[in-house]
């Protein structure tokens, strides 16, 4: 069976991919790393406009979702241009609230995710890590411990991270918004979401990083030959394909299964995680090995992708965590 977007996704993630690429993210990025979220809200506005955030909104909320596959599409291009926030928590917040089948705080949170107007991040207790990522700037946090759902009052200081544009925060105080048996399923719906478009970004991330290291070996010379002609760099740059290849009708796949509701979906999203985060780390040190010494200077752009590869392959599911995960379904 193959897994491929229609001519409609493809030209979907063709005009977010032209948009991203005319908004100069490395600029975002670095601006969003030290604190200053206008530049980055700015796109967050633009990526709105462009229904990326309606995707995982049902219609009845002022959304056109949800839909899946699209916010796989759409998670590849944010990937690949490195955009920074919570893109990822705020669909994951999407899916948690429609899950509760509370109409009154759906209405309440819904609209303004899908307008872009409403930034949200997510910490889900269960999965041991206590930190919400880009809460300080949210314009809400939600916070689920076993059954339980609040809204958080404040946020800790934020907390270095192997990419400075991933800030993590621990939320702190809140008010209950929803209790019962429901926080359980819908949590797991919105970890299953918010472990899919962390894949597909991931994925694009890594596609950013083999382009770039491409480009760099066809232009740089040594012996007077590009280096791209020595086969040991043939060699790892192919192996990295070959990785991205793999996974790639993973993450589509998995969308496919969350989409049409099938049993067997959480596994399939394990599986797309963990190939799409191994590819994208091997991807950047791929990139890293050939620039050499550039590739460890933060005056590169690349080092914003090649930094944030890590990051991708544990948050949402770590290596061990998703193949355990495969193993049991």
């Amino acid at each position: 069976m193959r897994f491929r977007p229609d001519d409609e996704q493809r030209e979907f993630a063709r005009s977010l991919d032209g948009m991203l690429a005319a908004a100069g993210t490395p600029a975002v990025v670095r601006a969003w790393s030290v604190g200053d979220h206008g530049p980055g809200r700015t796109l967050w506005t633009r990526l709105a406009e462009a229904g990326v955030f309606a995707l995982a909104v049902p219609e009845a909320y002022d959304g056109l979702g949800p839909r899946p596959v699209e916010l796989a599409v759409a998670f590849t291009e944010s990937g690949r241009h490195a955009v920074p926030g919570p893109l990822v928590e705020t669909v994951a917040v999407a899916a948690l609230l429609d899950g509760l089948g509370d109409p009154t705080l759906a209405a309440d949170r819904l609209p303004g995710i899908a307008s872009g107007k409403t930034v949200a991040s997510l910490c889900l207790t269960a999965s041991g890590v206590p930190f919400a990522l880009d809460a300080d700037a949210a314009d809400v946090v939600f916070v689920v411990t076993d059954d339980t759902v609040r809204v958080a009052e404040s946020t800790g200081p934020v907390q270095p991270s192997a990419d400075p544009a991933r800030r993590l925060a621990r939320p702190l105080g809140g008010t209950v918004v929803a209790r019962g048996p429901a926080v359980r399923t819908a949590a797991a719906r919105a970890a299953d979401l918010a472990a899919l478009t962390t894949a597909a970004q991931a994925l694009g991330l890594g596609r950013a990083l083999l382009d770039g290291a491409v480009t760099h070996v066809k232009r740089r010379t040594q012996f007077g030959r590009p280096i791209g002609s020595f086969q040991a760099l043939k060699h790892r740059l192919a192996d990295t394909l070959i990785a991205l290849e793999f996974a790639e009708p993973l993450v589509h796949a998995a969308a496919v299964a969350l989409a049409t509701g099938r049993s067997d979906g959480a596994r399939d999203i394990a599986a797309a995680k963990v190939a799409a985060g191994e590819a994208a780390c091997r991807a950047a040190r791929t990139a890293l090995r050939c620039h050499g010494a550039l590739g460890y200077t933060e005056e590169l752009d690349l080092s914003l992708w090649i930094r944030k590869a890590r990051a991708l392959r544990t948050a949402w599911g770590t290596p061990a965590d998703c193949r355990a995960r495969v193993l049991m379904e």
